[in-house]
């Protein structure tokens, strides 16, 4: 079902929809889910989002679809939500896909690669251009349909404990880190770490690790980073636009009601726009107080973003040359960016970048 055709059936239902009259009860019946989350109650933005969602699908639905959010841990670990969604132990989940990295590098294309797509090219790319069906085609295989679920706009380069000030202060450096930007890291010397949200400030602290990348200055000031590794540095270069996503067990999926689908379809689709809404206002204020307490802000050197970039490309043309689901993915989404690329630097990077100089004077 294209995004067009539920939007126009959800604006009608949304008024006569949301009272459960007795013929839309005696056609539909009372569905109960359970969504597992990735992220900590904490964090409410991202996890936030989905409760939204789940509030959104009620209200759709006069009440009569219901889903129940848990956070990462409650039922499973935030790393383990694809796997609980795969075995039916809950019917979706809200999670970044490059979680799940080891199983597929393909995976990562849901979420983000190094050096890849802004959020509104990510947005762009799987809504219209052709990223849905390709996705889709590849959860097929685990048995689930996935949907967007948000996301976070141009992350951080995250905490570190000492200054990074060349290539060689990489080596050896203990960072949490996830998919791709990890064998990346590990390629330049570092040693990278796959950590839950809640854990990285006790690993911090205690030294188990030296340098941690979350999301940015909202979410990482509620985790206290600043505390135990006061260097910030931008860019995020592996995450230029990361995406949430919904993953909803597929079987479960097509025991549900024309109605709920379209519900799913855009409590999703609104759920997906919010959260890069929300990121965007808090971001700015959270980042000048965390500046104001002490942290400090760098920039990575080009000589270390060069190093970065010349090696990310050289891991996904090998994953492509070796992975035939990766290269069904890779090769159209490779060819996106570049168009995506020279368009913003026609459009939207000329202007952004003449605004910023105003700024500053």
């Amino acid at each position: 079902m294209q995004r067009r055709s539920f939007l126009t059936t959800s604006a009608i239902g949304a008024t006569a929809g949301v009272i459960a009259t007795p013929a839309f009860a005696q056609i539909n019946p009372e569905v109960k889910w359970r969504l597992a989350s990735s992220f900590p109650k904490s964090l409410d933005t991202i996890f936030g989002a989905a409760e939204a969602f789940t509030k959104r699908v009620s209200q759709l639905t006069g009440g009569r679809f219901q889903i129940r959010q848990f956070a990462a841990g409650d039922i499973v670990p935030g790393l383990q939500v694809m796997d609980a969604v795969q075995a039916g132990t809950v019917e979706m989940g809200h999670t970044p896909s490059y979680y799940y990295f080891g199983k597929d590098p393909t995976f990562a294309f849901d979420c983000a690669v190094p050096f890849g797509l802004t959020s509104r090219q990510q947005t762009a790319w799987f809504d219209q251009g052709g990223g849905r069906e390709l996705m889709r085609d590849f959860f097929k295989d685990y048995g689930i349909i996935n949907f967007m679920a948000g996301n976070t706009g141009t992350q951080m380069g995250g905490w570190y404990r000492k200054e990074i000030k060349s290539l060689a202060d990489v080596k050896g450096m203990k960072i949490r880190i996830a998919g791709f930007a990890g064998r990346v890291m590990e390629r330049m010397g570092a040693v990278p770490q796959q950590i839950p949200a809640g854990d990285v400030y006790a690993a911090l602290e205690k030294g188990t690790i030296d340098a941690a990348e979350w999301v940015g200055p909202y979410d990482d000031e509620k985790l206290g980073l600043a505390k135990v590794a006061p260097h910030y540095y931008t860019p995020g270069w592996w995450e230029a636009g990361p995406q949430l996503s919904f993953y909803i067990n597929i079987k479960e999926w097509e025991k549900l009601p024309a109605q709920y689908k379209a519900a799913v379809e855009t409590a999703s689709f609104e759920c997906h726009v919010t959260m890069q809404a929300a990121y965007d206002t808090r971001n700015p204020q959270a980042l000048a107080r965390l500046i104001k307490n002490g942290a400090r802000l760098h920039s990575f050197s080009k000589a270390i973003m060069d190093e970065a970039y010349k090696i990310s490309t050289a891991v996904m043309e090998e994953e492509a040359a070796k992975n035939a689901k990766f290269k069904k993915v890779y090769e159209p989404w490779k060819r996106f960016r570049q168009d995506q690329n020279m368009w913003a630097s026609v459009s939207e990077q000329t202007m952004q970048n003449y605004l910023i100089s105003i700024g500053r004077k």
